[in-house]
């Protein structure tokens, strides 16, 4: 949420931005259940999620791995897809009701060609992301289930009431057993 209002700052400092951000987000909503972005297919849309809540996952072996989960103010898409423009192997599932604004990649593009201030911003944005991953992998690396559970428990308790227990038990890398035994103490 910091890096959020950081960034929700820098628009409010710079509102031909934010006017050029309007001209080219679509509002969309997504039911629950239903797929945002399918794998097998070039993901041409990040999402700036307003309400509701939405995850990153493929299939390996027949299971279900959920990579990324995103809620209010937060951004969620196929970045695999994104940014190299080819076929991801991500979905991406609305797990509530979803609305959103939806950027089209080449809108994006053409406007950061017009804007260096909109360059910048993309620039905070990936930064962001790379910032997320490392921390990801630090996590999944270096840290216990318990302490993957608690960490999330302190940064998103919101998550624990409002995600399905096998999606977070996939998220930290732990089996849905392990998840129910750490959710019990």
């Amino acid at each position: 949420m910091e890096e959020f209002l950081k960034n929700a700052e820098f628009l409010l400092q710079h509102g031909e931005i934010t006017d050029a951000l309007q001209k080219i987000a679509v509002y969309k909503e997504f039911k629950k259940g239903e797929l945002i972005h399918p794998a097998n297919s070039i993901c041409k849309h990040f999402y700036i999620i307003i309400s509701g809540i939405g995850r990153v996952f493929y299939y390996r072996d027949g299971k279900d791995i959920t990579v990324h989960i995103a809620s209010e103010q937060e951004s969620i898409t196929a970045i695999d897809s994104f940014i190299q423009r080819k076929k991801s192997k991500y979905n991406i599932e609305a797990i509530e009701d979803i609305s959103c604004f939806m950027v089209a990649r080449e809108d994006l593009e053409k406007l950061s060609a017009k804007s260096h201030k909109l360059e910048h911003l993309g620039r905070l944005f990936l930064e962001k992301l790379y910032i997320n991953l490392a921390e990801r992998l630090d996590s999944l690396l270096l840290h216990t289930s318990q302490e993957r559970h608690d960490d999330l428990f302190v940064k998103k308790p919101e998550l624990f009431n409002r995600v399905p227990a096998k999606h977070l038990a996939s998220f930290l890398g732990m089996t849905p057993e392990t998840f129910s035994r750490i959710r019990g103490k």
